[in-house]
């Protein structure tokens, strides 16, 4: 838990501070960095309050398909809030099963079905995130890619803002901004 406490700060200076990606330390897994990210697009988006099921509803970060992270995710989030919600991780094998979520993972698993999920969440006010290249060009918001033993992110700031989501500058700094209308991605 404290590895993870402290990872997650040392995450977020890097996040904040370097242009050219975030490179996992050696007692980090890849899933690890993976799941704090998602913590902190917790506390750099801005959800309409639609977006809720109500002003007490929690904050709910949903993976889709096969789980990656295992017990990570929740530790990352355990204890934690976003605007005065609690944070909670839900899993979904289904994308039908998906109702009340505000970041949702989509795991490699279901990657042939991203443009149906897309299409799926509609503009609810989900997040959606994955790690598999070409991801934009099929919907997903946001791609955490690992090039050389970096995570790079990838945004689709069209798509978040068709959903109600303004990302905030700062994550967008250390970003690749991508349009998926243009291909990118």
């Amino acid at each position: 838990m404290a590895l993870l406490r402290g990872l997650g700060v040392l995450l977020l200076g890097s996040l904040l501070l370097a242009a050219q990606g975030l490179r996992a330390s050696p007692a980090a897994s890849e899933y690890q960095v993976k799941a704090v990210f998602l913590f902190n697009f917790s506390q750099f988006v801005e959800w309409p309050p639609t977006a809720f099921a109500g002003p007490k509803a929690p904050f709910v970060i949903g993976v889709l398909g096969r789980d990656p992270f295992g017990t990570t995710l929740d530790e990352a989030v355990r204890g934690e809030t976003a605007n005065g919600r609690p944070l909670v991780v839900r899993r979904f094998p289904h994308l039908e099963d998906v109702d009340n979520c505000q970041i949702l993972f989509i795991d490699r698993s279901q990657g042939a079905r991203l443009e149906e999920i897309a299409a799926g969440l509609g503009h609810r006010g989900t997040l959606t995130v994955t790690d598999f290249e070409g991801a934009a060009r099929h919907g997903a918001m946001i791609g955490l890619i690992n090039e050389s033993s970096r995570i790079r992110l990838r945004i689709d700031v069209a798509a978040a803002r068709a959903a109600g989501l303004v990302i905030s500058s700062k994550l967008l700094r250390p970003a690749q901004i991508v349009d998926e209308t243009a291909g990118g991605g």
